[in-house]
């Protein structure tokens, strides 16, 4: 998506990882609870779970 459309999608290690899982955890609010989880932070929307590459980009650009 990257190349594509110029947006970088940021991947974040929630296992070993508990500064991330804090913030999958700030940015879910309880409705997910799990990965994988999507966030979009200019629009505030999310995806739980897996999602195929149209609507991740349609998401994405929103």
């Amino acid at each position: 998506m990257e190349d594509e459309e110029g947006v970088k999608v940021a991947k974040l290690e929630v296992w070993h990882n508990e500064a991330n899982a804090k913030l999958m955890r700030e940015y879910d609010q309880g409705y997910c609870g799990g990965v994988p989880f999507f966030f979009n932070k200019k629009t505030g929307k999310w995806i739980c779970g897996s999602a195929d590459y149209e609507r991740l980009k349609k998401w994405a650009l929103e």
